[in-house]
């Protein structure tokens, strides 16, 4: 009888012990910096110099 006891009194002592997790959400708003560079148009016009001076001179390569 004691051991029933002793587990109940346990279990119950164990089901106090669950953790309890919150979200709080932050009342500042989301701040997100991005550095980026965008060389895109200078890959084009290089691209296309590049073509046309392969197309004026066959012999190039």
């Amino acid at each position: 009888m004691k051991y029933v006891i002793f587990t109940l009194s346990a279990a119950i002592a164990m089901a106090g012990c669950v953790p309890k997790v919150q979200i709080v959400p932050s009342d500042k708003p989301i701040k997100i910096e991005l550095n980026v560079k965008i060389d895109q148009e200078v890959r084009v016009r290089l691209d296309k110099d590049v073509e046309d001076l392969i197309e004026s001179n066959p012999d190039l390569f």
